[in-house]
């Protein structure tokens, strides 16, 4: 069906979300249905998994372990091997680490990587690109001046010559160019521009201008591109949580997990960049809820039409793992069969 995006804001009082977010924070915690009383972590769990398997909302983590603020922030890590004991002794179920006493040589091979808090697979090419800029983010980077043999375009295995190098020992540099501006889908104002991630090079002669080679590409690379170094991708390990203060966003590009495409739909396992970012109050591992905005509907009634406004209704929530100033990467966690869509309202849950 067709769904009508409003651009209608709903201004709540501060008393009124004060209240609310007091009834969610003192909801009891509910148990998923047969959550187990133990359960043993193996490779491929992520923390937003684990959590499914002991409470129906899995952003309320952080409560089922007793964390602080600061916990949340710096969690307890976990790894495969270990044993979370579910304890239902008291008013609330409380989850905890069991001992285990392994040998020196399992210890090595299974306590050595700590599970991550979503699918890496999903999020890493959004680790390290594409980036978010400010209309003039590149000027500064390193900038392709000339290709080899006076060539307009080069690709794989393509030689480059760049001005501005300064990191020489940075094992590797991707290369980008400015591309699409990036607006909120209600204010219509741009919020940032996206880098066009084009390929990958390294260092083959230093000097000023810079060699390098290119290693791979997924676009013609061509003079007035820019460089940055490669950077190491962490594991995303942050506790699932929600905010505690009232953040309200909207979705303004949805990506598939095989590509872009701004203009889609998207769904469980979709990444989508947020209209909010640090200077609103996010940070990662926030959770946030998918709203359906309400959509408008005529009624005829005794001979008359009245069109009335639906409210917005909770069918998804994503798990922020990104953030820049006023824009957020966040994946897709869970959604009913509603499809995902620009403009669509992101929220605390």
């Amino acid at each position: 069906m067709p769904r009508i995006i409003s651009a209608l804001l709903v201004v709540f009082s501060s008393a009124a979300f004060a209240a609310s977010a007091w009834a969610e924070a003192t909801k009891p915690l509910e148990l998923a249905p047969d959550a187990p009383d133990r359960y043993t972590v193996t490779s491929g769990d992520t923390l937003w998994g684990i959590s499914g398997k002991f409470i129906k909302d899995p952003y309320r983590w952080p409560e089922l372990w007793r964390l602080n603020a600061e916990e949340v922030k710096n969690p307890h890590r976990i790894y495969p091997g270990q044993v979370l004991v579910l304890d239902k002794s008291g008013s609330d179920p409380q989850l905890r680490l069991e001992t285990v006493r392994l040998a020196p040589k399992q210890y090595d091979s299974k306590l050595t990587q700590e599970i991550p808090a979503i699918p890496q697979s999903f999020i890493e090419p959004f680790l390290a690109r594409p980036l978010v800029i400010e209309a003039d983010g590149l000027d500064s980077a390193p900038r392709v001046i000339a290709l080899e043999e006076n060539r307009m375009i080069v690709g794989t295995g393509g030689k480059i010559y760049v001005t501005g190098i300064k990191d020489l020992q940075a094992k590797g540099f991707l290369l980008y160019r400015p591309g699409r501006a990036l607006t909120d889908p209600v204010t219509k104002e741009v919020l940032g521009y996206e880098a066009i991630h084009l390929g990958g090079a390294k260092v083959i002669r230093e000097g000023e201008p810079t060699i390098l080679e290119i290693v791979n590409s997924r676009a013609e690379i061509s003079v007035g591109d820019h460089l940055m170094p490669t950077k190491k991708v962490d594991v995303v390990s942050y506790m699932p949580h929600a905010p505690k203060a009232m953040i309200e966003g909207r979705v303004m590009s949805v990506y598939g997990t095989t590509g872009s495409s701004p203009a889609g739909t998207g769904g469980p396992g979709s990444i989508v960049t947020l209209t909010r970012g640090t200077k609103d109050g996010l940070e990662m591992g926030h959770v946030l809820a998918l709203q359906q905005s309400g959509r408008a509907v005529t009624e005829r009634f005794k001979g008359k039409n009245e069109t009335f406004t639906l409210p917005d209704e909770r069918y998804g929530l994503v798990f922020v793992f990104r953030v820049f100033d006023r824009i957020s990467y966040a994946i897709v966690t869970k959604a009913s069969s509603q499809e995902v869509l620009v403009g669509d309202t992101v929220r605390t849950p």
